[in-house]
């Protein structure tokens, strides 16, 4: 096939049919042009839609990302708060009834308890809750076994006391309890 059965004049046309093979134009070439057009327009359209369908997923990720750092950033200090709560609560339980009575250390008392609900309230209103131990079944995944005491009153696994609060913010894990489990006596 000559170069003169290619359409002329039109150089968009002419750059497109440089690369395809001459047995595949008819005389006019307008019929295959016009396909290999169509093709490349829904390959274009397949291109498209990829990188729109990518962008939403890249979008949906970026909105789950920020809004997981919304919800869990104050989750180191949280668990440096906790410390300070441990605290609280060991000096509370430190206090003999019969110093709780004497009326120099009342207020002194009242002004640590009202700090303790305070920190409580924070921790509520921040999606920070602690996790139930006493009287359940050992959970691996709240839970922390740092000893083993044997009873015949509890099932093997159950918690039975708790050393140290643990907590959790919304939905994760920020501190397990550490406790006691019950086992078969010997």
């Amino acid at each position: 096939m000559s170069n003169d059965t290619k359409p002329q004049g039109d150089p968009a046309v002419e750059a497109e049919l440089a690369g395809v093979p001459e047995d595949l134009l008819d005389k006019d070439g307008g019929d295959d042009l016009l396909a290999l057009l169509r093709m490349d327009l829904e390959a274009a359209k397949q291109d498209v839609l990829y990188a729109k369908a990518e962008t939403q997923n890249v979008r949906r990720r970026l909105e789950k990302d920020v809004a997981d750092a919304r919800a869990y950033a104050a989750t180191g200090f949280a668990r440096d708060i906790l410390s300070v709560s441990d605290n609280l609560s060991r000096a509370l339980d430190a206090v003999p009834q019969d110093l709780r009575e004497d009326e120099r250390l009342k207020n002194l008392i009242a002004g640590i308890e009202a700090t303790s609900r305070e920190i409580d309230k924070v921790f509520g209103l921040h999606g920070i809750s602690r996790i139930a131990a006493v009287g359940l079944p050992l959970d691996p995944n709240q839970h922390q076994a740092m000893l083993e005491v044997p009873s015949a009153d509890a099932a093997p696994g159950t918690v039975l006391q708790e050393l140290q609060a643990g907590y959790m913010i919304k939905d994760r894990l920020l501190r397990p309890a550490m406790v006691a489990v019950a086992k078969k006596p010997d």
